[in-house]
């Protein structure tokens, strides 16, 4: 999982905007971005009112902001942060949206074996303190944090109370926060009336709700490491996802850096981008880094029965692995 927010990045196309602004029944586009959560958060909505429009974006991002100062591990004041100081061995009341989370997180894990496993932090943290250039850890002080690690260990008691039957298990959501901050922000726009929008984080994760005027859905390019295939996918009420490895390798192999491998302990080695579609935006997000992280044979075994879900592992060298129970994937090129 992340030891640092995923640079991997989708190119939005707001294509014809201008042509269909005008002749939509007076819809008009309001686009604003804000960041947040160690990103740009982008939102553009159409809307009968630009400062309708305006306002419920603005509402949106107070969300988001809402939902960071939950579930950061970098704020010390944060929701989380105070989980993971006072639930070992000790049932913590948490705020709603911060037991939701991490009871999808739990749910993830199961379905991956563990390959996704929020508990990862303490993993997190020490390469961390690597890639800061304080050394490769030894492998003696690799198994001694592992020893930490494991989902199993989280205890969940409905509707709010959680703790840590581990004295040293921390628990790190960078990846699912930024899904789940997504799906709030789309909720808040949907109450305010906004039916066609698209919310945009960092280009790592991204929601569209209806369509833009005169079309069917949104077009949302994918990332394509190899720059040939233009991968694409057209989204309406969906969110698609991309992961991939991108910080520098202390192991000698430019494949390995910021998501780290449950099983191993250390980072991950893969030549693949992942891009994840799903309902929702929490989903995508969990999806894309355990796909990541389970290759795309396994990644397919494990998605082949899941309604509404797409994938596609794409490696610099432009191979391209795919496997579709949702939207269907396209190739701009090459394929």
């Amino acid at each position: 999982m992340r030891c640092d927010n995923r640079r991997a990045t989708a190119l939005i196309s707001f294509f014809l905007i201008a042509s269909f602004v005008h002749g939509a029944e007076n819809q008009v586009l309001v686009y604003k971005k804000k960041y947040i959560m160690g990103t740009v958060f982008e939102v553009v909505a159409y809307d009968q009112s630009s400062e309708h429009a305006s306002d419920a974006i603005e509402k949106a991002f107070q969300e988001i902001v809402r939902i960071d100062d939950l579930l950061s591990n970098y704020k010390p004041d944060s929701a989380l942060s105070n989980l993971n100081r006072s639930a070992h061995f000790h049932a913590e009341k948490v705020p709603s949206d911060l037991y939701r989370v991490i009871d999808q997180a739990v749910q993830f894990s199961r379905l991956s074996d563990g390959k996704f496993d929020i508990s990862i932090a303490p993993l997190v943290d020490l390469w961390k303190a690597a890639l800061r250039g304080e050394g490769t850890p030894s492998r003696a002080r690799q198994e001694e944090v592992r020893s930490c690690v494991g989902y199993e260990r989280i205890e969940l008691t409905p509707p709010d109370r959680i703790s840590f039957r581990s004295s040293c298990l921390q628990l790190d959501l960078g990846a699912i926060g930024k899904g789940y901050a997504v799906d709030r922000a789309a909720e808040v726009l949907h109450s305010l009336g906004i039916r066609n929008a698209l919310v945009n984080a960092g280009g790592s994760t991204i929601l569209a709700m209806g369509a833009p005027p005169n079309q069917k859905a949104w077009l949302v390019h994918l990332r394509d490491p190899s720059n040939k295939i233009d991968p694409q996918v057209m989204l309406k009420d969906e969110s698609v996802s991309t992961s991939e490895q991108t910080a520098p390798s202390l192991l000698g192999n430019d494949s390995a850096g910021h998501i780290i491998d449950p099983d191993t302990g250390l980072p991950l080695k893969t030549v693949f981008a992942v891009s994840a579609v799903s309902r929702t935006a929490t989903a995508s997000d969990a999806l894309s880094t355990t796909l990541l992280l389970l290759g795309p044979a396994k990644g397919k075994a494990l998605i082949k029965n899941m309604a509404e879900v797409s994938a596609v592992w794409i490696s610099r060298e432009a191979q391209v692995e795919t496997a579709t129970g949702g939207p269907q994937i396209l190739f701009g090129r090459g394929l």
